[in-house]
């Protein structure tokens, strides 16, 4: 399995290769060249398998044995869904009518991004350990990123962790899952601006090949292909829970960086039946206004009640645009640079495979507040701002196909929204109740590289 940028002229990687480089040293995305695919009788044959098990399927194709054989290959994986506090990993809850709710919150750190992080996490610690290699990670993060990744790389060898998250627009619990850790190895870095700017920071030291080589820096964002690849698994294992590959099913998916829901993209290349892939946007809405108008222009980023989706340089719309755009590197790149000065417009053309895959719609700050109350109502079900931004959107999608409303994040990572929302404060698990009597370890810094650099050389181990 090879592995090629988004922007057509970095160097074609094996996984491992790709996992460990993150972001292209043309500043593109890596991709598989070409995606494996599953039959009809492989997808039905998911039914009843346990979730590692689908998990070892549905990767193994990507990996080109890169992490071991199949033996070692699922010794990973269980390690990764250890610490998963449900038996399924990611249960279905039916709140209507042909609308579902996928819990992707059972993890560590209470959110999605557990379901890749603590895979990749394992992927990294297997191959480090073959090639006796030292690596710093920088992640971004609008929030849940940051946890997840403190979270799955605290304490491993060979590894130094730094991750950039907005001072002061973070939930408190997304906060402080960052900064009590005590591992030696994980730093968390409060930077003043926007997520926006954290990623562009991050995207910033890539680019700088001078530093990246000499901190052997990798990085663990959507950015980076593992990411996406652990997020297709659930995408199968819920479609087959409600009849695939027999019947078609349609998701919706609360997004902000696009990683998530180009994963379904990816499951759909692979076989599934997927019949709708549906962008749900909070008022920081770029997604849904490209998808009305064609055009990807920027507006600012104004501070929600579902933080993690306050984003407005959707990194992985990238790798949505390389396939519209018929995998034309040239043609992406040339976006990429309009980006710089403001935005840009797609082509009919890609406008029309983009439309042939992806619908969207977007929750005011009112209607997501609204929706997080109908719901408890309605359902008996507590979600959080972000999934009550996807509920919100589904429901407007609702017909003969299934609906899967992708749930993010717990509640209880974002109290003050959901109280003040329903009238009803969500605990926290009771493995995490001391979350607030733990001391913060937290470094203000400045929106500098230089500044951002100096930094990282001093504190990572050399």
């Amino acid at each position: 399995m090879r592995y090629i940028s988004t922007r057509g002229k970095a160097p074609v990687l094996s996984f491992d290769e790709a996992m460990l480089t993150g972001l292209a040293r043309d500043g593109g995305l890596y991709l598989p060249e070409t995606v494996p695919t599953m039959t009809h009788d492989e997808i039905a044959a998911l039914a009843g398998v346990s979730y590692e098990e689908a998990v070892f399927r549905v990767i193994w194709p990507f990996l080109g044995g890169a992490l071991g054989d199949e033996a070692e290959t699922r010794e990973i994986i269980a390690k990764a869904y250890a610490g998963f506090g449900h038996v399924a990993r990611a249960p279905l809850k039916q709140l209507a009518d042909n609308h579902f709710l996928l819990e992707l919150f059972h993890g560590p750190t209470l959110a999605f991004k557990d379901f890749a992080m603590q895979l990749i996490g394992q992927m990294f610690q297997a191959v480090l350990k073959k090639t006796g290699q030292r690596v710093t990670i920088v992640g971004a993060t609008s929030g849940d990123t940051g946890s997840a990744a403190i979270e799955a790389f605290a304490g491993l060898d060979n590894v130094d962790v730094f991750i950039l998250f907005p001072h002061g627009r973070v939930s408190e619990v997304q906060r402080r899952q960052m900064t009590t850790p005590d591992a030696a190895n994980v730093h968390a870095l409060a930077l003043d601006g926007d997520f926006d700017d954290c990623q562009a920071k991050l995207k910033d030291m890539f680019n700088d090949f001078t530093f990246r080589d000499e901190v052997g820096l990798a990085g663990v964002n959507s950015i980076n292909f593992a990411r996406v690849l652990a997020q297709i698994v659930y995408y199968f294992t819920s479609a087959v829970a409600l009849g695939a590959p027999h019947r078609k099913v349609s998701f919706c998916v609360p997004t902000g960086n696009f990683g998530d829901i180009f994963a379904g993209f990816l499951a759909k290349q692979m076989g599934l039946p997927i019949e709708q892939l549906i962008i749900a946007t909070n008022q920081n809405d770029i997604l849904h206004r490209c998808m009305e108008s064609g055009a990807y222009a920027k507006q600012g980023v104004t501070p929600s009640i579902s933080p993690s989706m306050d984003i407005e340089v959707s990194s992985n719309f990238e790798r949505a645009l390389w396939w519209a755009y018929g995998k034309d590197g040239e043609a992406v790149a040339a976006l990429m640079d309009e980006l710089q000065q403001g935005g840009f417009n797609v082509s009919a053309n890609a406008m029309g495979a983009l439309t042939q895959t992806y619908t969207s719609g977007r929750a005011s700050e009112a209607e997501t507040r609204a929706e997080i109350a109908r719901v408890l109502a309605e359902s008996n079900e507590l979600i959080c701002p972000h999934t009550a931004c996807g509920t919100h959107v589904a429901r407007q999608h609702l017909g003969e196909t299934p609906v899967i409303t992708l749930a993010t994040a717990h509640p209880a990572k974002f109290p003050a929204a959901v109280e003040e929302a329903s009238g009803v404060h969500a605990p926290l698990p009771k493995r995490m109740a001391d979350l607030y009597d733990k001391p913060e370890r937290v470094t203000r810094v400045e929106n500098d590289l230089a500044a951002l650099e100096t930094l990282i050389r001093e504190r990572r181990v050399s």
